[in-house]
C-alpha cells in the first residue's frame, strides 16, 4: 500500500456514500408501506451495505499505509490516534452489520428494528471518523504538501 500515496482522501467517499445511503434505503424499506418496493430497496439497501463495508475495509488499509513514516506534531498524532480508532470500531461494526444482514438474513426481507438502530448508530460512527479525518486535514495539516511557489 505504500506505493499508493494519497489514496485514502479519494477512498474514504466510498463508505460513506454507500453506507449512509444504505441505512436510507434499508429504513425506507422497513417503513414503506408497498411490499414490493420493499423488497426491491431491502435488496439494494443489502448491497450498498456489503459494498460499503468493502469499501471501508479499503479505506482502514489506506489509512493505515498513509501513516506509516509520517512526520507530526504530538497534538496531530493523538488527532490522528483518535481518527484511527474510531475507523476501527466503525469498520468492525460495518462487517458485522454485513455478516448479519448478508449471509443471515434474505435480501429482500424487511431489516428488524433492532439491525435498523444498530445500523443507524454505525453510520453515525462512521460519520464522526469522517469529521474526525477532516478535522485532521484542515486543523493540523495532515497529509497538506507545501509547495514552495517562487
Amino acid at each position: 500500500m505504500t506505493g499508493f500515496p494519497g489514496w485514502h482522501p479519494m477512498v474514504v467517499h466510498f463508505p460513506l456514500a454507500l453506507v449512509l445511503t444504505a441505512t436510507l434505503l434499508l429504513w425506507i424499506a422497513r417503513l414503506g408501506s408497498a411490499s414490493r418496493y420493499a423488497a426491491t430497496l431491502g435488496t439494494v439497501g443489502t448491497w450498498n451495505l456489503c459494498l460499503g463495508t468493502v469499501a471501508a475495509l479499503f479505506a482502514l488499509a489506506t489509512g493505515l499505509a498513509a501513516v506509516l513514516g509520517l512526520q507530526v506534531s504530538a497534538a496531530a498524532h493523538l488527532a490522528i490516534s483518535l481518527h484511527l480508532r474510531w475507523a476501527i470500531f466503525t469498520t468492525l461494526m460495518l462487517v458485522l452489520l454485513s455478516v448479519w444482514r448478508g449471509a443471515g438474513t434474505a435480501q429482500e426481507a424487511r431489516p428488524s428494528w433492532i439491525f435498523l438502530v444498530v445500523l443507524t448508530v454505525a453510520a453515525a460512527s462512521l460519520s464522526v471518523t469522517g469529521y474526525r479525518g477532516g478535522q485532521n486535514v484542515y486543523r493540523y495539516g495532515v497529509g497538506v504538501h507545501i509547495t514552495d511557489s517562487r
